[in-house]
């Protein structure tokens, strides 16, 4: 294996991961802004709303990421009205068309981990809250919503997972992360497999960090509930 390329060319391989990780969290936060909304309507199965809802996210838990950058990127630019509109700025970025399809797709799978954790919580917190005289906003705030993210943090951490390994993706849009500099160095010195090792090596460090920090906050904030039955 040719190290010494791979260590000429380490600003490709740094430039990918800022790439990746802006990429990644970026998406994470806004899918986590749609999913929060989205899944408290889903458990409370808010009329007309919970069916869009339900409709949405089936379209982007039922196709491949893949499919759905390559419909944003490719599609949207064959409509007219669209290139023509203020959007058009965005739209013909393939960083913003990544990020996009990235948000949305991740908005999905967070819904239905909320929507999950909401419906696992225990009845009697709530009635608890309730015979307290709390408000129905404050009973969403102080008691439904937090005990529902702490229950939520295993799935969510698969989440994270999936989303980084996902965002390898944006690779073929032309963006440079992290498995886009492995193809660019495999094709500028014509190696076989260096740069994806390479970029192979640099997910699992990433993961091994992101796992870390899950399993961390798992014994912080469910260390004192016994998730295994």
């Amino acid at each position: 294996m040719r190290v010494d390329l791979v260590l000429a060319n380490w600003h490709l391989f740094a430039n990918g991961v800022w790439i990746t990780l802006q990429l990644t969290f970026l998406a994470l936060a806004i899918g986590f802004c749609i999913g929060l909304p989205f899944g408290l309507a889903r458990a409370r199965r808010v009329p007309y709303l919970s069916p869009a809802i339900n409709a949405y996210v089936y379209l982007f838990r039922g196709t491949p990421l893949l499919v759905q950058t390559f419909l944003i990127y490719y599609g949207l630019s064959q409509f007219e009205w669209i290139r023509d509109g203020w959007a058009w700025i965005y739209l013909r970025s393939a960083w913003w068309c990544a990020l996009i399809a990235f948000s949305l797709n991740s908005g999905a799978y967070a819904t239905e981990i909320i929507r999950g954790a909401i419906q696992s919580v225990p009845k009697g917190d709530l009635d608890a809250a309730r015979a307290l005289g709390l408000r129905p906003l404050f009973v969403n705030a102080l008691i439904l919503i937090p005990v529902a993210l702490r229950r939520a943090l295993p799935q969510y951490g698969n989440e994270v997972v999936f989303m980084l390994h996902g965002s390898a993706v944006a690779s073929v849009i032309t963006l440079q992360d992290i498995l886009g500099a492995g193809r660019t160095l495999n094709a500028k010195f014509y190696l076989a497999y260096e740069g994806f090792v390479t970029a192979a090596l640099l997910y699992m460090a990433i993961t091994f960090v992101l796992v870390a920090i899950f399993r961390g906050l798992e014994r912080r904030y469910l260390g004192h509930l016994d998730l295994s039955h």
